[in-house]
């Protein structure tokens, strides 16, 4: 007799198989629509386990030489297969009770509910089996009590086998659903921290800014009003670049150059000769995704503590390139330099660079040095990824 089979030509599995669980998502409201769906996948999964077993064990039959009895098999193999869908579940329920308490509650729980989970199964199992499909070739077999005891030992061990191997799918199911959500949770607050500092930037870079510029304005509204109707319309583009893109927490770099130069115009026409400005940014690199407001606290840096302190004229060059799978970017100033005891970082480096390792991790880099020629000069290197329309 083939293994795996009794002799009315029932196909046993040595080791039953385990189908899905479906856990509610705690981000998502399914429809019951989808509900649907998924216990409809599930019972057509189960079905399918039935059906193998049932083919495998009439074929196993047919290999020695016995006849297959097709509708037991297929009787067997689903009940079984289906009680157990049945019970999923309870099972999941159960693991769900003991879940972070400790190995001896896990224990003490599960032990007593795989004998009693595994006796109900067993006894469903084989009470409808008899029902439908009777004792078939069995000899000596004509009662349902006198079933039961022949049937006993090896499906009351499978029975409990099965709960004990459920659990534990059922349980990884679970914990890698957690991490799943996890994840996600961390994602979700990575990207409000990451919008959080772009507004707290904002906030600092606006009051500060807006308070020299409108100053500015006032200064030459008399002494060269066409300059101050020059430094009033700069002013109105800086503004609308800024609440345009407030929500952005990536915009293309020829975007961003944009925003700059309408920084660096006001700062020009307030300064007039006393500072020049150059953007030299490759045209490939212009599509790059490029974290908002990530070139001007470097240039706002440099101007504040390089440039503007300086009594002779200073110049300020942007540059940027693409390098294979990296998007290369460098402020540049004739400044003071850096002071002999180190770069003493402010809140807008300091806020640039958790915003860089918040996106970016470890594959950007934000470094400060001092330029052969005097000045300071900031490298920025960060992955090359073009920007969604």
């Amino acid at each position: 007799m083939p293994s795996g089979t009794v002799a009315d030509g029932r196909s046993r599995a040595h080791w039953p198989a385990i189908g899905w669980y479906a856990s509610e998502d705690p981000v998502l409201d399914r429809s019951a629509t989808q509900r649907l769906k998924t216990w409809g996948l599930i019972f057509g999964f189960w079905t399918l386990l039935a059906l193998s077993y049932a083919l495998s064990g009439g074929l196993a039959s047919i290999s020695e030489g016995y006849p297959p009895d097709w509708l037991r098999n297929l009787a067997w193999n689903l009940g079984n297969f289906w009680v157990w869908m049945a019970l999923m579940p309870l099972v999941g329920w159960l693991g769900q009770r003991s879940a972070g308490h400790g190995w001896r509650r896990f224990f003490a729980m599960h032990v007593p509910a795989s004998l009693a989970v595994a006796l109900a199964q067993m006894m469903v199992h084989l009470v409808v089996f008899w029902y439908l499909c009777g004792p078939g070739r069995m000899p000596g077999v004509h009662t349902l009590s006198q079933y039961v005891r022949m049937e006993f030992a090896y499906s009351y061990h499978l029975a409990v086998l099965t709960y004990w191997i459920v659990l534990v799918v059922l349980r990884g199911m679970e914990s890698r659903r957690r991490l799943r959500d996890e994840r996600l949770r961390s994602a979700l607050l990575e990207s409000q921290l990451a919008q959080a500092q772009l507004q707290a930037l904002r906030m600092q870079l606006q009051p500060h800014f807006l308070f020299n510029t409108l100053n500015a304005i006032s200064a030459l509204a008399l002494a060269d009003p066409l300059q101050a109707r020059l430094m009033i319309a700069r002013l109105s583009d800086f503004l609308r670049l800024t609440l345009e893109e407030r929500h952005a927490p990536q915009v293309p770099l020829a975007r961003e150059l944009e925003f700059l130069r309408c920084y660096l115009d006001i700062q020009q026409v307030r300064f007039q000769d006393r500072l020049s400005t150059r953007l030299d940014v490759a045209d490939d690199a212009l599509r790059a995704a490029v974290p908002n407001l990530i070139l001007q606290p470097l240039v706002e840096n440099a101007l504040r503590h390089g440039l503007l302190a300086k009594a002779e004229p200073g110049s300020l060059q942007v540059t940027g390139h693409r390098e294979g799978d990296e998007l290369y970017l460098r402020v540049d100033d004739d400044g003071l330099g850096l002071p002999p005891d180190g770069a003493n970082e402010g809140i807008g480096l300091t806020n640039t660079r958790a915003r860089l390792a918040m996106l970016f991790g470890s594959d950007a880099r934000l470094e400060l040095q001092r330029r052969d020629g005097g000045g300071t000069r900031v490298e920025l290197r960060l992955p090359f990824r073009e920007h969604a329309a």
